[in-house]
């Protein structure tokens, strides 16, 4: 049984880049390469200023390093964590 929870989720991206196995909204699943590490993502994709939305404490957003784009999932439906460096 997965027992992380989002802060620890979130600890662990900061400084690694790992796979991330979740259900997608649809039902089907998802295997994501991603990461927080600042260096790791790209300038243009870097964000600017802060955010006033209420932060959603249910989802994780990420850097996909496959896409090259942010994405989020439900940290109800992660499957497993895995670092790969």
């Amino acid at each position: 049984d997965f027992q992380m929870n989002r802060a620890d989720i979130k600890e662990l991206l900061r400084d690694n880049v790992a796979e991330i196995m979740f259900t997608k909204k649809d039902g089907t699943e998802r295997i994501m390469n991603c990461t927080l590490k600042s260096k790791l993502i790209p300038e243009e994709h870097t964000p600017k200023g802060t955010s006033t939305a209420k932060e959603n404490l249910d989802v994780v957003n990420v850097f996909d390093l496959d896409k090259i784009g942010w994405r989020s999932f439900l940290v109800d439906n992660v499957q497993y964590v895995k670092t790969t460096h």
